[in-house]
């Protein structure tokens, strides 16, 4: 068979004359042959598979950079590429899709009838503990906590500032506890808040050696009567004990998460993965990244569990639910797991925060 003209090389590609110049001149898709005095070009019936392909790839919304390396790749490879694209997209959309219920949740919620400077709808009361501890290998403790009637909040610095970075984190929120938030304005409080932590963390970074090596992860929940609205970036972790059940509602911001999230490596390699420590966001003094906003009702009888990754990556999930459920109060609990992590070694700082949400005495 002999070479297409670009009409008949479009139909059989599904792309159009239009898409088939602009790929030729990114270097993409170049015809097989260009006609030196007409400028007419000319495709391979075997093209015809690559640019069906591109068709295909852009249908998905991969960028064009993407594609060329996909494209140039053998089909196994290819193949992987283009599953941890979609598994970055589906990452992506979850993220946004999680803010757009939030949103949704925030204005259903928005009644005429409530005042909107109220900040406490629905009585609940909490219990709650906060420890820190330096651990068994560090010299130092970077990581901050702080529990308060309406702020929950662990933050794990890092870099030679990093001690005073997570610190900043948690003094910029701490305004939340002492002022609480009026339920009607939970969501543009919580983005203040988020800004002042993002600016002064900045600040700490800009003085430290190495600027964008400093920063902090940060994972915290306010408290607006009976509900409760978590902020969370880098690798600490939120959990929580309900009826039984035992449940991680946060999602590391790590490399190796992501690269599980793709499924380039299972959750048991990332265990032991020797980069599981390297995070893909984190409050710094670089490029800003946003955290993740969710919305969890309290109920009473709920139980939060806020820690650093000095405990969730030393001491095994199930026995840091053990200890959670058996715990008589949140004391005994935050002594219980802060042992656990130094009887596992103690190769970290480990910091955690309880609370339990209970309903007031009448």
């Amino acid at each position: 068979m002999g070479l297409l003209t670009i009409g008949a090389f479009a139909r059989a590609s599904r792309l159009s004359r239009k898409a088939l110049r602009l790929y030729d001149e990114l270097g993409l898709l170049a015809p097989a042959r260009v006609d030196p005095v007409t400028g007419y070009r000319y495709y391979a019936p075997e093209q015809v598979e690559r640019a069906r392909l591109v068709a295909w790839l852009r249908r998905l919304g991969m960028p064009l950079a993407r594609i060329r390396q996909v494209c140039d790749l053998p089909a196994p490879e290819a193949a992987r590429e283009v599953r941890a694209y979609w598994a970055r997209v589906e990452a992506d959309t979850a993220a946004r899709r999680d803010l757009a219920a939030f949103l949704v949740d925030h204005l259903s919620r928005k009644e005429p009838a409530v005042s909107p400077t109220e900040p406490d709808s629905t009585p609940l009361t909490i219990r709650y503990a906060a420890l820190s501890d330096t651990g068994l290998v560090r010299d130092g403790n970077q990581d901050a906590v702080h529990a308060g009637d309406r702020l929950l909040a662990v933050a794990d610095g890092f870099g030679s500032g990093g001690a005073r970075a997570g610190a900043a984190a948690i003094d910029a929120l701490k305004s939340l506890d002492a002022d609480g938030v009026p339920v009607g304005d939970l969501l543009d409080v919580l983005e203040d808040a988020v800004e002042r932590a993002r600016r002064a963390v900045r600040d700490v970074a800009g003085a430290a050696p190495a600027p964008r090596e400093t920063g902090t992860t940060l994972t915290a929940m306010v408290r607006a009567g009976s509900r409760l609205a978590l902020v969370h970036i880098g690798d600490s972790r939120a959990y929580l004990l309900r009826d039984g059940g035992f449940f991680r509602i946060t999602h590391d911001h790590t490399l190796v998460q992501e690269m599980v999230d793709e499924g380039r490596i299972s959750p048991e390699e990332a265990v032991s993965h020797p980069q599981r420590t390297l995070l893909a966001r984190a409050l710094t003094g670089g490029p800003e990244h946003s955290p993740d906003l969710r919305l969890h009702d309290a109920r009473p009888g709920d139980r939060y569990l806020l820690c650093s990754d000095g405990l969730s990556a030393v001491v095994p999930e199930d026995e840091v639910r053990r200890v959670v459920a058996e715990a008589g109060d949140p004391e005994h609990a935050v002594r219980e797991l802060v042992a656990l992590a130094n009887r596992s070694g103690g190769p970290d700082n480990v910091s955690c925060v309880v609370a339990d949400v209970r309903e007031p005495r009448r």
